[in-house]
């Protein structure tokens, strides 16, 4: 699948390794703005119903925006979208150091700071994702995608004591003022270093017209719908982020109101996430997997349910099964994503592959805002580990259901609907 027209070079290693290191910093800092900002609002209204808002504003350009932001990925200079991205995200972030230094922020201020972070987002990820098979030879994609899941779990374990410590000793616009410096670090590797831009075929002057945009945006929409098991595994994603999304967002008040702990207590919540990630990436990387990558990820879907069930279920003096509960679905949650991601990403055409990333976000988050909207308030109203136990259960069921779907289990023999003139054959077999 690696264009053709754009060999990879022998020093591929270091090339890639130097913008993903810079990239690897941005995504610490971010998640240190995102910890500090989610405990602010934690602490100054401690409602169910503003985390929910807070999650809402944090996902909506990803969700609207997604499918076009792919196209322009497809379309533009993938190392400048990067480096805007990364650099508008920081002047939002200065933005909203002035607002904490001159005590003026209100809770309005974040969710727009949150909603800008986001829109970089949309942008910034299918660019990384879709420049990554043509900066990386496909033998060591899986190996790639293995340490982006290393790096999110170790983020996960690390960022939220870290910036739990700093509020600590700093005030607010200090922790936030790190996501600068860490931004900054995101963008001089990609000041010196050329991402490779795919070659479209056809490609010709009259293409880069509004026109031209809207039937990319066509294209990629009928990529994904022409691939039944993918479209089908997009729906599933859809209805388990409604259920799983808001415990995200409830985590916070679930261990002040529940379990009566701190911020500190909250932070491991979150790294025993990231240690289960991390194990759960060393696990599929020694085991492989099922032959059937795709039932290695509904494998997954069930652990995943099963984990949020146990947190839901914890009696308020067993903290400890909460943590126990939340490590078990951070295992679970590589051994879900790893095989199906890895298999999307070697499958797609290099000129697609940002259209097709976006659609994948969009389609995966879609219904999240609705469930916030629902759950914050029902949560205030009847309890928050409701929730949690609800959603743990429909997860689990519909992991199991899957197995049962025969467009979901032959995902990887019927993509775009058996057209193999339009398909391009997976060259990574991951999990065999």
């Amino acid at each position: 699948m690696q264009n053709p027209s754009q060999p990879i070079p022998r020093n591929w290693a270091a090339r890639f390794l130097t913008v993903w290191g810079g990239q690897s910093f941005s995504l610490f800092g971010s998640a240190l703005v995102q910890f500090a900002l989610v405990w602010h609002l934690t602490r100054e209204t401690g409602s169910a119903t503003v985390l929910a808002i807070a999650t809402l504003f944090a996902m909506l350009p990803q969700i609207v925006l997604g499918p076009f932001a792919g196209a322009l990925v497809d379309r533009w200079n993938r190392r400048f979208i990067m480096m805007i991205a990364d650099g508008a995200i920081a002047v939002a972030t200065i933005f909203l150091i002035y607002l904490f230094a001159t005590d003026q922020v209100q809770v309005w201020h974040i969710y727009l700071i949150m909603t800008i972070r986001s829109l970089g987002h949309a942008f910034h990820f299918p660019a990384m994702q879709a420049s990554t098979s043509l900066m990386v030879p496909e033998k060591h994609l899986t190996r790639i995608a293995g340490a982006n899941q290393t790096l999110n779990g170790a983020i996960n374990i690390i960022a939220p004591p870290t910036g739990a410590l700093l509020l600590e000793v700093l005030p607010m616009q200090g922790v936030l003022s790190i996501d600068i410096v860490t931004a900054s670090l995101a963008i001089l590797p990609l000041v010196f270093i050329s991402i490779p831009q795919p070659v479209r075929a056809g490609e010709t002057g009259e293409e880069q017209t509004q026109g031209g945009f809207m039937q990319d945006v066509r294209e990629g929409l009928r990529y994904v719908a022409s691939w039944p098991g993918l479209l089908a595994i997009l729906v599933m994603a859809t209805v388990i982020n409604f259920l799983l999304t808001p415990t995200s967002a409830l985590m916070p008040l679930l261990v002040t109101k529940h379990f009566g702990l701190g911020a500190l207590e909250f932070g491991l919540m979150d790294s025993a996430w990231g240690f289960g990630v991390i194990l759960g990436g060393l696990i599929l990387s020694a085991w492989g997997g099922f032959k059937r990558k795709v039932a290695t990820s509904m494998m997954g879907v069930v652990g995943i349910g099963l984990g949020i069930i146990i947190v839901g279920l914890a009696p308020a003096n067993m903290y400890w099964l909460a943590i126990s509960g939340i490590a078990f679905s951070g295992i679970m949650n590589p051994i879900t994503d790893g095989p199906l991601f890895a298999l999307v990403q070697s499958t797609v055409k290099p000129d697609m592959q940002g259209r097709v990333m976006s659609l994948i976000v969009s389609a995966a988050t879609a219904m999240s805002p609705l469930s916030l909207m629902v759950a914050g308030p029902m949560s205030d109203a009847i309890g928050i580990r409701t929730w949690f136990w609800l959603g743990g259960f429909l997860c689990l069921l519909m992991g199991v259901g899957a197995f049962f779907i025969p467009a979901i289990m032959n995902v990887e023999n019927n993509q775009n609907g058996g057209n193999k003139s339009n398909a391009v054959q997976p060259l990574v077999t991951v999990a065999d």
